[in-house]
């Protein structure tokens, strides 16, 4: 089943956030070898594909994992989470329908 993963940033992540960005890459790069990953990417804190220092307010991961609480081990692993530039992770079932 999908999984959709919602995460928050903290305040000033971005230093944090660059530091641990190769760890980060490296495990959403084994879920789409596997081809599990239907998308990833970071919310941006202001309306710009390119924030800048203003940096980014969280992330989005779509992926397919065996149950809820494999995808919610795998969110509590993030790299992200281990340097401090998450708040908060919310793992949740996803349905997708659209593009078929």
């Amino acid at each position: 089943m999908l999984y959709a993963i919602f995460a928050t940033d903290v305040s000033d992540s971005l230093e944090r956030r660059l530091a641990a960005r190769p760890a980060h890459l490296e495990r959403l790069e084994s879920l789409q070898e596997q081809g599990r990953l239907v998308l990833a990417g970071p919310t941006p804190a202001i309306d710009s594909v390119a924030p800048g220092d203003a940096g980014f307010s969280g992330s989005l991961v779509v992926a397919e994992f065996a149950s809820l609480e494999a995808a919610q081990a795998w969110a509590d692993t993030d790299p992200y989470v281990a340097a401090g530039v998450y708040a908060g992770v919310q793992v949740r079932p996803f349905l997708k329908v659209f593009p078929r």
